[in-house]
Order: structure tokens, then C-alpha cells, then sequence
């Protein structure tokens, strides 16, 4: 199409409302509520059009909530209710299943669908909205699904912990769409809501690069980080003569490993290598290193690379041959990882 092109993203939250999601409930509802106010505000900002669904899941799956414009959208309050089992995998093959009836007629649309889940699967087989009642079939069934989604289909899922991750991969979720939180407290969901938005900010400033959709939203990894993606993002490299790599032979605090190795420590020139999934606040920089070349790329441009919002969000190394991510240090006891290397902005 032209490139007065029209974006149209359907962004979907498909959310568990078992029983065990009661003591979270209302942290639910505000989480949801700040994801869809944040799509209001990055679509005007970016000139897309965007349409929200919301499905709710327990022992059947409702969709409270269809393919809506988000600066119309109402709050969740009155239509999140907790009770009853875990239909999962019925809420995957339902909320797919029924978002491919919208009609994407003239312009560009793409499809994001999130769901959250505080428990394994244990109620699909017997839920009225399922398509079978052996589990084992439910199974293949969503594996199914996703292998043969277009391309403008992006189906993601936070799961609590390791076993709910093999479980989304035994059912054919990318592993790089698959996120770990922690389902026990408000500040794990409030978390959790921190990395629906970075996925999401990716996912949007992708669409103005032409990226339809992807298998990696919760990556740092050769998906997410390559020559393609930061050619996308507008990045260009650093004058090589305005900073130096370190390498780091012990374990040390920043300053003193920095002082030790000749030079002056000056707060917010010294970038630490991403070693450890950790938080990084709102004013901090992000680089990225071209391994083979030692090309250093910075500046607002790295953050979005990552889907990086303008808020504190948590980070985590994926498995990269060929670009390593350093984060800004403002503090002068950060500790540095022996055998990692050390960016210094001269």
C-alpha cells in the first residue's frame, strides 16, 4: 500500500479470573486499566489506530470487551469478576478463534493478544467454549493454532513460574513470548503490567518500521537485538574515539574498577554489561555493542529497541551472538561482574 498507510492494531488481554486471582483482583482491574491508557495515549502519539478486546476465563471463557477503540474504552471495574477453575487453553483457542472473524479490510492491521495467568491449566476440557474433552487434544490444538497463524498474529502469555513455561511451550507458545511472573503480590502484577507495556511499545514502534508481528516480545535476544531492528529503530553508531571498552577481570565496584584502570569516575559515563534480569529506571541510557566490530549504539533510540518504557521496567539478558546490551550506571558502588566488560563514555 501507499505510504499514507493505514495501522490498525487489535490488541487483546486475555485475563485469568480463577478463584486464586481474588486477593489480586482489583490490582487486575488497575493494571488493565493503565495498559489501555497508555495504548490511548502511544496511539495518538504514533498515528495508529488501535481496538481493544478483553476476555475474562475462569471455568468458561466471556468476552466482556470486543475489538473497541481504545479512547472509548471503559474501566475494567465493573466487568472483572474471580471464581471458579482455569480454562487456559480454551481462552487461547476462543479469544484467536474469534478475533480472525474481525473483518481487515483497507489498511495495515496486526493482531496482540496478551494473556495472564496466575495457574496451570486444569478446567479447558470440560468448559462449554472448548473445542475437546481430552486435554491431550486441547493441547495439540493450540499448538496447532499458532504454527499456522499469519504473520500479523502475535499470541503471548504470562505464567507464574518454570512449570507453567514448559506448559505455554508444550503448547507451542514462543519461548521468547513467554514471560515469568510473580503471582503472590500487587507489586508482581504491578510488574507484570510493566511488561505487558514494554512489549507492547515494541510491538508499536515495530509497526512503524512494517514489523506485522513477533515471536519475541519479551526478548533482549538475536530477535529482538540484530542488524535489521536497529537499522529500524534509527540507531547510528558512536564516534569510536568518545568511549573505551574495559574489560573486567574481578569482581568490583564501579568507580574503583574504573579509577583502578586509569581513568576519572564520573557519575553516568561508566555502562555496566547486562548480565543478571534486573530493573532499570526511567532516566537511565541503554547502549548496544556490536560484538565482532566493538560498535557502540546509545541515545532515547537503544531504549525503544528494547520496548523500553518511559517508566522503571525490568530487563532481562537473552542469548545474543552478536550484540551485547550495557545499562547506564549513576552510582559509584554498582557492582561489576568479573569477565564481563565495562563501557566508558569519554
Amino acid at each position: 500500500m501507499s505510504g499514507s498507510q493505514n495501522y490498525i492494531n487489535h490488541v487483546a488481554l486475555v485475563l485469568d479470573a480463577s478463584s486464586s486471582m481474588s486477593h489480586l483482583s482489583h490490582k487486575v482491574v488497575d493494571v488493565a486499566d493503565q495498559q489501555i491508557a497508555y495504548l490511548a495515549r502511544r496511539s495518538k502519539e504514533l498515528d495508529q489506530e488501535t481496538r481493544v478486546t478483553v476476555y475474562v476465563f475462569a471455568d468458561k471463557v466471556q468476552c466482556v470487551i470486543y475489538d473497541k477503540d481504545v479512547l472509548r474504552m471503559p474501566s475494567l471495574k465493573q466487568l472483572y469478576r474471580t471464581g471458579g477453575m482455569t480454562a487456559l487453553l480454551a481462552a487461547a483457542l476462543k479469544s484467536q478463534h474469534e478475533l480472525a472473524q474481525t473483518a481487515q479490510l483497507y489498511g495495515d492491521h496486526s493482531f496482540l493478544t496478551f494473556v495472564l495467568t496466575d495457574g496451570q491449566e486444569n478446567a479447558s476440557h470440560r468448559c462449554p467454549d472448548s473445542p475437546a474433552t481430552d486435554p491431550r487434544e486441547l493441547v495439540q490444538a493450540v499448538a496447532r493454532m499458532i504454527e499456522t497463524q499469519q504473520d500479523n498474529w502475535t499470541l503471548a502469555v504470562l505464567v507464574p513460574d518454570q512449570m507453567g513455561k514448559r506448559e505455554a511451550m508444550q503448547c507451542g507458545f514462543p519461548k521468547d513470548n513467554i514471560a515469568i511472573w510473580d503471582a503472590t503480590s500487587t507489586q508482581g502484577l504491578e510488574e507484570a503490567g510493566q511488561v505487558i507495556r514494554q512489549a507492547t511499545e515494541n510491538f508499536m514502534m515495530g509497526r512503524t518500521q512494517g514489523i506485522r508481528g513477533s515471536r519475541a516480545v519479551f526478548s533482549t535476544g538475536a530477535e529482538a537485538v540484530n542488524q535489521d531492528t536497529i537499522k529500524a529503530a534509527g540507531l547510528t553508531p558512536v564516534d569510536p574515539s568518545k568511549y573505551q571498552l574495559i574489560p573486567v577481570a574481578r569482581n568490583a565496584a564501579i568507580r574503583e574498577w574504573v579509577t583502578e584502570c586509569g581513568h576519572t569516575y564520573r557519575t553516568g559515563a561508566a555502562f555496566y554489561q547486562l548480565s543478571k534480569s534486573e530493573k532499570i529506571q526511567a532516566q537511565k541510557q541503554i547502549a548496544v555493542l556490536e560484538k565482532k566490530t566493538d560498535r557502540v549504539y546509545t541515545g532515547p533510540e537503544a531504549r525503544s529497541l528494547l520496548g523500553l518504557p518511559d517508566a522503571e521496567a525490568r530487563v532481562k539478558p537473552d542469548h545474543n551472538d552478536d550484540f551485547t546490551i550495557f545499562v547506564q550506571s549513576t552510582s559509584v558502588n554498582r557492582k561489576l561482574v568479573a569477565n564481563t566488560r565495562l563501557l566508558l563514555m569519554l
